[in-house]
């Protein structure tokens, strides 16, 4: 099952409230905290260890705060992260 990352109010579906797939893969050697950040009424956040690849699903306009240490954090929008159909 792939986690899903939704804001819980009641909209239409505009482009930005559509889930997309996405993959984080974590390309260090330290264990990372990570998390949607700008999402109201929602709450994730997973530990990710050195070589693990992690796939969620996330509104479009949706971030993801990688924490690296206490003071340290990188920002993403996921629409970077968007997993993509490779056609030949």
């Amino acid at each position: 099952m792939i986690p899903t990352i939704t804001s819980s109010s009641k909209s239409s579906a505009t482009n930005s409230s559509v889930p997309i797939l996405c993959c984080y893969t974590n390309i260090t050697r330290r264990i990372q905290i990570i998390r949607i950040i700008n999402i109201p009424d929602s709450h994730w956040e997973r530990v990710i260890f050195p070589g693990q690849s992690l796939m969620f699903e996330a509104v479009q306009n949706a971030n993801l705060e990688i924490k690296f240490s206490e003071n340290r954090s990188v920002f993403v929008p996921c629409h970077q992260l968007r997993v993509t159909e490779k056609t030949n």
